[in-house]
């Protein structure tokens, strides 16, 4: 583990393929098409965006790690700021973060293992794997659907009903069970037609995970543990609860904005804090496992098929110029559990994260180039400048 780092300052680790380029790769003898050309000086360590990221630290307005690797391998890493800032505790190269909605990857991947496995099909309706939903939800909206936030059911997390009831719950049963009971009373749960509109959805995901317990059998965060994390070689990822993150040094709190003092405080200190994640978001897990976790995806064999890799991150549904204008892109869709872009007509695939409590996340992955850009910050400060960045630098070599 490293010492305490100032705010503002870099870390670099010197071991072999860590916090500099990949200089093998940039000789080019692994052949001629870009990923296998040399690493863009903007990339390495000291340029473009290793500079940016160190003046966005500086500003105090990113905290947290950033990963890039290509070919499976580091080309640069770099941790900023504090994981608690009470006990001068640093954020570390593999200080865990809360990923926020990156945790819907791993749900639909737990969906696309059980569909593999010919357990539940993708165009059957809710009621086929859940009881005690209206017929609107019952009959109509399909697996589909909610795997690609075209099933009209909204955020349950934006209910009155779910706040005043989740503080109640200190323990993971209890969360789930809570929260399906919130969603199942929550009237006019259907907002439009399903499949006629995209629209975000935190209430669709978590019923996903509602379905894999029901199909597999197993408990939805022990089927996530085992079929996912472990198969994929992610051995600290998991779903912390609050006594958990408040234990742990390598574990960094989220911090949130004081509206009216405009300090950044504590978000375990307040209220609504919740004890634990969901499927819909509030995994943990590091930059180096989530890049082990696209290796296992990427891989065809180890998490699923590349048949249904390909099913998974490919574009089902269209995103408008309005949902987030500040990313640069051609076009955006949205897949199975993961975001679909293409920019400088090259492909780039994963999922955001995100939360006034205290999440900035960003998984980006790059198909055709062999790329895995990482970014876990424990402030709510959006760095766009920082991605659009590392993806107009991967892009164009």
């Amino acid at each position: 583990m490293l010492g305490a780092v100032p705010l503002g300052t870099g870390v670099v680790l010197t071991g072999a393929g860590v916090g500099h380029a990949d200089d093998s790769a940039a000789t080019g003898t692994s052949g001629a098409t870009a990923a296998h050309g040399p690493i863009p000086k903007g990339l390495r360590p000291g340029g473009e965006y290793d500079q940016l990221v160190a003046k966005l630290a500086d500003e105090d307005t990113f905290s947290g790690v950033v990963r890039l690797t290509r070919r499976g391998r580091p080309v640069l890493e770099r941790a900023y700021g504090m994981a608690n800032k009470a006990e001068s505790v640093p954020n570390r190269i593999d200080t865990l973060f809360d990923l926020g909605s990156i945790t819907k990857c791993f749900t639909a991947v737990a969906v696309m293992q059980l569909e593999h496995q010919n357990k539940l099909d993708l165009h059957e309706t809710v009621g086929t794997y859940l009881d005690g939903f209206q017929a609107d939800v019952a009959d109509t909206v399909t697996v589909h659907q909610l795997l690609t936030h075209t099933s009209g059911l909204g955020d349950y997390s934006q209910a009155e009903d779910f706040w005043a009831e989740s503080q109640k719950w200190n323990s993971f049963d209890e969360i789930f069970d809570g929260t399906l009971d919130v969603i199942r009373g929550l009237p006019d749960l259907v907002e439009f037609t399903p499949g006629t509109q995209w629209r975000y959805s935190n209430t669709g995901f978590f019923l996903l995970g509602a379905i894999v317990r029901e199909v597999s059998g197993q408990d939805y965060y022990d089927y996530i543990k085992e079929h996912v994390f472990r198969r994929a070689g992610m051995k600290r990822s998991g779903f912390y609860t609050k006594p958990e993150v408040l234990a742990a040094d390598d574990i960094a709190r989220p911090y949130s904005v004081d509206r009216e003092t405009g300090e950044r405080i504590d978000s375990t200190t307040l209220e609504y804090f919740s004890y634990g994640g969901t499927p819909a978001g509030g995994a943990y897990s590091t930059a180096g496992e989530l890049s082990t976790f696209v290796q296992a995806l990427m891989d065809g064999r180890t998490l699923l098929p590349a048949t249904s890799v390909d099913l998974a991150i490919s574009g089902k549904a269209v995103l408008g110029p309005d949902e987030r204008p500040e990313l640069e892109r051609q076009n955006s869709f949205y897949g199975y559990g993961f975001e679909v872009t293409t920019l400088n007509d090259q492909r780039i695939r994963g999922h955001s994260g995100g939360s006034t409590l205290g999440v900035s996340t960003m998984l980006d992955f790059y198909p055709d180039l062999d790329w895995v850009a990482v970014s876990l910050s424990n402030y709510a400060d959006r760095y766009w400048p920082m991605v659009n960045l590392e993806r107009d630098l991967i892009t164009q070599q």
